[in-house]
């Protein structure tokens, strides 16, 4: 990319945090049908690449080398541009690449982390992360909820959103170039609790609000069939939930693309009947590999 193009954020994964196929999983979902290619998803995270060349992560997944290979594809670069690591929340799938970045893997230094206080916190607490900080493979930076970070040609804002804050809060991230915007918002617990957080009604007022563009949304599960009693407790609005809410895509409408999908999810097939229903709404499903510009 040269210094007069867009920014570009490229889609490194569309899974939720355990990945495709699951460790463990011995359902047909995970399971590969003799002569037919391995379904294979990364968990959830972005690569952007900045006008200068520049390289930020969102998320840091242990699928780190299979990612950077798809990045490359996207912008001819590899992770020696890497400037900076942005993270959402503590849970596993979504910081468990942290490591990778130290003495025992790549030993990169002076990366900028940026994170909200309790995730600092919780890396802090343990031994294995904090040495990241000492030996200062990351330079972290926290971020608070609506504060504008501005970055090489770009602009983040941090949003707060609920979602099982068992060891950190969990924030989403609005990204803007010179040309569009991009919500990345890989969790939440419920409509209600975001909606109220924001004083909106619905989602399509609070995109709206945010003069969003594209949105890359918590699809986790396509319906609470796929939890049973556990889905007040695991939290995640099922697509099917979303869907309704929405209803039909209309002129002036972000492209609303759902990702973060469970192993169960049925929407990682392209002929099931769930993706035939997002596709008829008009709104779409994440695919890795799929870069924007903003």
């Amino acid at each position: 990319m040269g210094a007069s193009d867009s920014i570009a954020v490229t889609v490194l994964g569309t899974a939720q945090d355990g990945g495709v196929p699951q460790p463990g999983c011995v359902l047909p979902c995970c399971r590969t049908p003799t002569g037919e290619a391995r379904r294979v998803r990364h968990p959830v995270a972005l690569g952007l690449t900045d006008s200068k060349g520049a390289r930020h992560l969102f998320e840091a997944s242990r699928a780190l080398a299979s990612q950077d290979e798809l990045w490359g594809k996207a912008d001819g670069s590899n992770l020696s541009s890497l400037r900076s690591v942005w993270l959402t929340h503590g849970h596993l799938g979504h910081i468990d690449g942290l490591g990778l970045f130290g003495c025992e893997a790549m030993g990169m230094r002076n990366i900028g982390l940026y994170c909200s206080e309790s995730m600092l916190k919780l890396i802090k607490k343990s031994p294995t992360l904090n040495r990241l900080l000492t030996d200062e493979n990351f330079i972290p930076t926290t971020f608070d909820s609506q504060e504008d970070i501005q970055v090489d040609g770009f602009v983040v804002r941090a949003i707060q959103v609920p979602h099982r804050d068992e060891h950190t809060d969990t924030h989403a991230f609005l990204i803007s170039g010179k040309k569009s915007s991009l919500l990345f918002l890989p969790d939440h617990d419920s409509w209600a609790q975001t909606l109220a957080l924001h004083g909106c009604a619905n989602p399509r007022e609070w995109f709206e609000q945010l003069q969003v563009d594209v949105v890359l949304l918590d699809g986790t599960f396509w319906s609470e069939d796929e939890v049973g009693e556990r889905a007040t407790e695991i939290g995640h609005p099922p697509v099917s939930q979303t869907i309704g809410m929405l209803g039909q895509r209309r002129e002036g409408d972000p492209r609303v693309i759902f990702i973060h999908l469970n192993h169960s999810n049925p929407l990682h097939d392209n002929n099931s009947e769930q993706y035939a229903t997002v596709k008829k709404f008009g709104w779409e499903v994440g695919e890795e590999g799929a870069t924007f510009l903003l």
